[in-house]
């Protein structure tokens, strides 16, 4: 079972236990929230379109709230599995998944009290380090400085905005995704660089 098929389910186990009004550190969301979103993004093509484009918003706010009609423990199963739509496909569902179940997992899982990072096998951590860094090239566009991520846990770097001077993004690979995904639930992050530079990345509204 890949990645991505795996933090889904471990997503909807983690929604079951905590319940629909359990909090997340995605925004002002709860967990019914969070699952909804996700069954839009999969199921609801117009509402897909308002989470893509954001002056298109609001279909995704209405495709939201009709399904938070549904009971929440149905919402949670119909979210273990993709469905008969492209996420299904295998080599979508890696393509597309991964970053985003890994993300919103963390954001559930960090959410609740006492959360403490997981230990993913380094497959799955060299996995989410090859997307993180291509999807990062876009997630930094925001800072408009140069910004370069490393691993510490193996020390590779890869550049996502060129430049001289980076800003240094430092840490395990699930924090340095997080940072980059605009989360600021992290642990054992760093940031290094000229100081007006570091400052432009905290300050930058990261992510998608």
């Amino acid at each position: 079972m890949n990645l991505a098929r795996r933090e889904r389910l471990a997503l909807c186990d983690l929604a079951r236990a905590v319940g629909p009004n359990a909090p997340t550190r995605c925004g002002d969301w709860d967990a019914t929230d969070l699952v909804t979103h996700l069954l839009v993004r999969e199921r609801d093509p117009l509402g897909a379109l308002g989470i893509a484009v954001g002056p298109l918003g609001a279909l995704a706010d209405r495709a939201m709230a009709r399904r938070r009609a549904t009971p929440y423990d149905e919402l949670v199963e119909r979210l273990r599995s993709p469905g008969i739509t492209p996420y299904a496909l295998p080599a979508v569902e890696r393509l597309a998944n991964t970053l985003e179940y890994l993300v919103h997992h963390e954001d559930l899982r960090r959410g609740q009290p006492h959360w403490t990072p997981r230990t993913l096998p380094p497959a799955d951590l060299d996995r989410i380090w090859r997307l993180a860094t291509v999807a990062g090239r876009m997630l930094v566009r925001p800072a408009g400085v140069p910004v370069r991520a490393v691993r510490s846990d193996t020390g590779a770097g890869a550049t996502l905005r060129g430049g001289a001077d980076p800003v240094v993004v430092s840490g395990p690979v699930v924090e340095v995704t997080l940072f980059l995904f605009g989360r600021s639930a992290v642990q054992d992050l760093t940031l290094d660089g000229p100081p007006d530079r570091v400052a432009a990345v905290r300050g930058a509204d990261l992510g998608m």
